[in-house]
């Protein structure tokens, strides 16, 4: 290592120019509201964990971008992921941090924020773009929000962002290469259906025995069940109707993908989806804290504001809470415990499947 000069503390970190970015709107009119300090180090720190954020899934995106991924790559892969989602702790909070704050000492300088909102946010609007939260997967009134409060030069640095690769569409791609499921002498998916239809045919007989004990209306109503349950179970396992789904919007990934995150989460107990389950189980920590995130800002901002409008033209509270169920990202890969069985019941793996999804030595290895 080159040698360098003795490193300060401050100079290092530029606490100086840091300490130095902290300006109320209320104080430029001699009349400084004493909370407005507060609400503006609370937005600054936002921002430098979103920053981080971005760091972590900028490194996860270039690992997954190239065609093959190491086993050591997807250990870092995890680190980095698990690190968001402490820093998402943190995020949640410092909501408890504003909070302090009374709806009265706010009033006393929101009026001069407007029209800056929190949808001016490039690097929260990057974050979610990165995940997989692009501006189509936006309802209407959502886009308006997303792209309509940007100066031009944010809005093309968004609209440049949309065009890469997100890690969704990275992670939909390794799902696709994912080699077990289909072997020469061995289909899964056909040995898992006909598992489910026992399970279900089971099911069935069970209702039937219980035709003499139980009301009308309600061996209706397990009849019911059991027919969406066939249904469902249907609309994973053929392509046709999979596809059906994605065109309705109800799912994202392809069928191949949903198939094989669905094996990971079947046979995670084997050593080589060990990594790839914890993998798919940090994104849904991800995408479910940002959710809590959303609904905890919205009660904070129902709090503070009760009905009145944001400060970016938004209905407030409303608006917060619609935003924090339409934008979550890895529905697809939540949805699959809907088709998860026992371990009991799954399917015997072939002896060499085994193997290969083991780690195998021999004593002259």
């Amino acid at each position: 290592m080159p040698i360098h000069e003795p490193v300060y503390y401050s100079d290092y970190l530029k606490l100086e120019k840091l300490l130095d970015s902290q300006f109320p709107k209320s104080a430029e009119l001699n009349a400084e509201c004493h909370d407005e300090t507060l609400f503006i180090i609370v937005h600054q720190v936002y921002e430098l964990w979103f920053k981080q954020i971005i760091h972590e899934f900028g490194s996860v995106i270039a690992i997954f971008n190239q065609n093959k991924i190491e086993e050591r790559e997807m250990h870092q892969v995890i680190t980095r992921l698990e690190r968001v989602t402490k820093i998402q702790s943190i995020l949640l909070d410092q909501l408890s941090v504003m909070e302090t704050m009374t709806p009265m000492d706010f009033l006393e300088f929101r009026d001069l924020l407007v029209p800056a909102s929190g949808f001016q946010s490039v690097q929260f609007r990057e974050i979610e773009i990165r995940m997989g939260l692009s501006t189509k997967n936006r309802t209407s009134v959502d886009r308006d929000y997303f792209l309509g409060r940007l100066s031009p030069k944010d809005k093309s640095k968004i609209l440049k962002t949309e065009d890469e690769s997100s890690l969704f569409d990275l992670v939909e791609n390794w799902l696709n290469r994912l080699p077990f499921t289909h072997k020469d002498n061995f289909d899964f998916w056909k040995e898992f259906e006909t598992v489910v239809n026992e399970m279900l045919d089971q099911d069935e007989q069970t209702i039937k025995s219980n035709i003499a004990s139980l009301p009308e209306n309600i061996l209706k109503i397990q009849n019911t069940n059991l027919d969406i349950t066939r249904s469902t179970f249907q609309s994973i396992l053929k392509e046709d109707l999979h596809n059906e789904e994605i065109k309705k919007g109800t799912r994202r990934l392809s069928q191949k993908a949903t198939l094989n995150a669905l094996f990971i989460l079947l046979y995670r107990d084997e050593p080589i989806l060990s990594h790839p389950f914890r993998f798919l189980n940090v994104l849904m920590d991800i995408d479910q804290n940002f959710t809590t995130w959303r609904y905890r800002h919205a009660l904070m901002a129902h709090r503070l504001l009760g009905t009145k409008i944001g400060t970016g033209g938004s209905s407030g509270h409303d608006y917060l809470k619609k935003a924090a169920d339409n934008n979550r990202v890895y529905v697809d890969i939540l949805n699959l415990s809907t088709f998860l069985i026992p371990r009991s019941k799954l399917p015997k793996l072939p002896k060499d499947l085994e193997r290969n999804l083991s780690f195998y030595f021999t004593e002259s290895d």
